[in-house]
């Protein structure tokens, strides 16, 4: 009879999941060694650079090795899981077998009986040594009050592990916790994705911000007026959605402004589309959720893809698609109390407009003096796409759409 059980053993190896991503973190199996999986059940979760994303098992099988832990970082074409053939015991399964201890009894032979030796503890360092351990071996000796000097582990290069501090005498362990000074935090997931983009942000642009004040009493009154229309409707109105069309309408007569740099090329990649990018403060760290053809969108449509896409990104079940192909930035952080700013530029494209926060202030309206509603914001743009002349005309086309809210609508497509 033929084998109707599962393929030979086989190494499935961390796929390419698009748009030039190298590594993934590892965040949370979803399957463990022994397991029977079916072809397509989800494997593993892990955290790109844009968003969280379950890798899918490409065969059935029988998981016999699991080859990373949670937490690790794992490279396109590393190995991810081995599956087994059907009719074998699982990898883990022999290995569990082989890992069995055995009895603590005499080892009998034809000489007669040995005794079983003692467990050997960790040997002595030399004084003044550094013990070598990782972050949670560093952890678990803070929370025993062992200090780790003088300490040579059992581990590769004389690394501490866990086990040995299970090994250590009962005073040690009960010595005087060591004062915590300091307390250090791994960059990992999305927060280590972050440090990473806005390095290299920094790093490859020609940044350069600039400054304004607009009022915006009018928008002010119109987003009270529609309130009750937009919820109607399931959306919250807030000022984004005119921010965006501000800057959508300018941006069509300062294209250089909508785009990217292809590095390699040396070309400027003008795009004819205008996909926004929206800054979103998460739990986790800033995410940049992307609006799709805001031009082709109504006020209260773009309310309802802020409000959409910002849950998305919240409880991070947005998808890959909906955080690629930006073409301009927009980040509102006055909502948090800031005024102005120098936004750092969502590489790779070329401009991002923060907007402040809304204060009242004495302001000269038609020739008089009024308290007016004032709207600070920063445009922070690659000097390489663009002149300072160019881009100060581009904000000051933003502040005519902004102080008149009706251009908006008699530009709209």
């Amino acid at each position: 009879m033929g084998n109707k059980g599962f393929l030979m053993p086989t190494d499935f190896k961390l796929p390419d999941l698009g748009e030039g991503i190298a590594e993934v973190e590892l965040r949370r199996w979803l399957v463990a060694e022994g397991d029977a999986v079916a072809e397509h059940q989800p494997l593993v979760e892990v955290e790109t650079d844009k968003a969280v994303v379950e890798v899918p098992a490409p065969r059935a099988g029988v998981v016999a090795r699991l080859h990373r832990k949670e937490g690790e970082t794992v490279l396109v074409g590393e190995t991810l899981v081995t599956f087994a053939e059907a009719k074998e015991p699982a990898r883990n399964e022999r290995a569990e077998e082989e890992r069995k201890p055995t009895p603590r009894s005499a080892s009998v032979g034809i000489v007669g009986s040995l005794p079983e030796p003692e467990e050997e503890s960790p040997p002595a360092a030399p004084a003044g040594f550094e013990g070598l351990a990782t972050p949670m071996v560093r952890k678990m000796a803070r929370e025993r009050g062992i200090d780790l000097k003088g300490i040579r582990g059992t581990g590769p290069h004389g690394c501490i592990k866990p086990e040995d501090l299970d090994q250590m005498p009962q005073a040690a362990q009960k010595a005087k916790p060591v004062p915590e000074e300091e307390e250090r935090l791994p960059l990992r997931g999305l927060r280590r994705t972050i440090a990473r983009n806005v390095l290299a942000s920094q790093r490859t642009t020609a940044f350069v911000t600039s400054m304004e004040e607009v009022d915006i009493t009018d928008i002010w009154e119109m987003r009270v007026r529609e309130q009750g229309e937009v919820e109607s409707r399931g959306a919250h109105l807030t000022f984004l959605p005119f921010f965006i069309k501000a800057v959508q309408h300018a941006l069509r007569e300062h294209p250089l402004l909508n785009g990217s740099i292809d590095d390699e090329a040396q070309e400027l990649v003008l795009k004819k589309q205008y996909h926004f990018g929206i800054a979103v403060d998460t739990p986790e760290g800033l995410m940049v959720p992307v609006i799709r053809d805001v031009d082709k969108k109504s006020i209260i449509e773009l309310a309802q893809a802020v409000q959409e896409l910002g849950r998305k990104a919240r409880e991070r079940s947005i998808s890959l698609e909906e955080l690629r192909g930006s073409s301009f930035t927009i980040t509102n952080y006055g909502h948090f109390g800031g005024t102005f700013a120098t936004p750092i530029i969502n590489w790779p494209d070329i401009a991002i407009m923060g907007f402040g926060r809304i204060v009242e202030r004495p302001w000269v309206h038609r020739g008089q003096i009024a308290i007016r509603k004032i709207l600070p914001l920063s445009l922070t743009f690659d000097h390489r796409a663009t002149d300072g002349a160019d881009a100060a005309r581009f904000l000051g086309k933003v502040l005519r759409y902004l102080e008149d809210p009706a251009l908006l609508f008699l530009h709209s497509a």
